[in-house]
């Protein structure tokens, strides 16, 4: 058994099976078994089932969110958003599984027609991470089983909890055994059982760059499909002309969320001359009134960071910065609570050629560098193997639109530190991946597409 530990405050807050080889390999049996009769299941009856997960988890979400708190750390306030969030994606996809249309294109003979089907891509398998345990889960899952696909997912070992919950309300809703399976040991082991078997025909991976570049070497071999939505090293550009308070509240949210384990967390935030001063000072005010405490509350907090190495990560990150010449103008060490907790910090004074500005940090650190153009600022934000998501805000129409296209990036939020929905196109470029999940963009990653030529027909 696999035990799940609280990162507030160490204890085991459950325990979950260390699944065997032959054990996964019994439960990708079941999915590839349970294709082809789901995959033939009218889209309407496949909605229907998603929409009854949909309303049993709705009714329970205050015991999901409890339990996410604490095997992930995040607040309860955030714990409930990102189950609000997490259930946008099994209500859109339900009503989406509807909406998988074909087409029809003139034909190049007169007694022909042409069609275009769009069939399911067969089975299919996820792997999962811990910092978004319940969102990462249905955004997979619910979009699969729309397009008539069956999947087994991997979620993470570090909070694999609320995704078995998941499970058991999927169960209770009608979803049967083989359409939805989940297991959980050995990473490297199931990743190996998922990419090697030829009867999964697409994986979709959420986690860091390194690991997806191992899977997707691996699913070369048979030319599975993937998704990829990998690392990220997000810039968040602030020009003198924007609307200041909403920049400097944009920041604190976006970069705070789940205590900055985010991978489209704000990494290098850029500020222009004329207000970098005044904006860090705005930013250290307002990150200094944030508690830091375990997460069970209704008030936002700031809580601990998942494991050891992820707050050895951040310490190292920032000692560094320091050593080279950062200035520490909050924070700046692990919190006086101790554990796993690390204290919001705001750096000012670093340059590009510090660790930290090309290593994506996953802690509650702020780092802010002064740029001077609009030119210098696109070039500096670019400079990295990530293009995940960048974030930008002026209040100059013409400079929205021309940044929306020169930063290399698969998203570009304006004056805003929000992201996601269901409805949205979500994932990067470059090193952060490739595909999309979310609106209709990310079911088409599920089917074929399937040419028909009908000839011989009277006219």
């Amino acid at each position: 058994m696999i035990n799940v530990v609280n990162p507030a405050d160490g204890s085991v807050v459950g325990e979950v099976p260390e699944w065997s080889p032959a054990e996964v390999t019994a439960a990708i049996d079941r999915t590839c078994k349970a294709f082809p009769w789901w995959s033939r299941k009218l889209a309407k009856e496949r909605g229907d089932l998603l929409r009854r997960w949909f309303e049993l988890v709705k009714a329970d979400k205050q015991a999901f969110a409890e339990l996410m708190v604490k095997e992930n750390g995040k607040c309860l306030s955030e714990a409930l958003g990102e189950i609000e969030y997490g259930l946008g994606f099994i209500e859109w996809f339900a009503e989406e599984a509807r909406r998988v249309y074909g087409d029809t294109i003139p034909a190049h003979a007169g007694n022909a027609e042409i069609l275009v089907f769009k069939e399911p891509a067969g089975p299919t398998a996820a792997i999962t991470p811990w910092n978004f345990p319940f969102m990462m889960i249905t955004r997979k899952i619910a979009t699969a089983l729309a397009a008539g696909c069956t999947m087994i997912i991997k979620p993470s070992e570090l909070t694999p909890l609320t995704g078995y919950k998941l499970l058991e309300y999927a169960r209770r809703a009608g979803i049967p055994e083989g359409v939805f399976e989940m297991v959980t040991g050995n990473p490297q082991e199931i990743g190996a059982l998922f990419t090697s078997d030829t009867r999964i025909r697409k994986i979709s991976f959420t986690g860091s760059t390194a690991i997806g570049k191992v899977l997707a070497s691996a699913c070369g071999n048979d030319l599975k499909k993937m998704t990829l939505e990998l690392g990220g090293n997000a810039p968040f550009i602030v020009f003198d002309d924007a609307g200041f308070d909403d920049a400097v509240a944009g920041l604190v949210a976006a970069k705070l969320r789940n205590s900055g384990q985010v991978c489209i967390s704000p990494n290098r935030i850029y500020v222009q001359d004329a207000i970098h001063d005044r904006f860090v000072a705005a930013v250290a005010e307002k990150v200094a009134m944030i508690r830091v405490d375990q997460g069970l509350q209704q008030e936002f907090v700031v809580g601990p960071l998942i494991n050891q190495v992820g707050l050895d990560k951040v310490a190292a990150l920032v000692e560094e910065a320091k050593q080279s010449g950062a200035e520490v103008v909050l924070g700046g060490k692990p919190h006086a609570k101790g554990g796993l907790f690390y204290a919001p910090t705001v750096l000012a004074g670093l340059n590009d050629d510090m660790r930290i500005a090309h290593t994506e940090i996953f802690g509650p650190v702020f780092p802010i560098y002064r740029f001077h153009t609009e030119d210098e600022v696109v070039r500096r934000a670019n400079n990295t193997e990530y293009g995940l998501v960048a974030y930008v805000f002026t209040r100059d129409l013409g400079r929205a639109f021309r940044l929306s296209r020169n930063i290399e990036s698969g998203m570009v939020i304006l004056n805003s530190g929000s992201v996601g929905t269901a409805s949205v196109p979500f994932g990067g470029v470059k090193h952060s991946g490739y595909g999309r999940e979310g609106s209709y963009y990310g079911i088409e990653e599920y089917v074929e597409v399937k040419y028909v030529l009908m000839g011989g027909l009277d006219r």
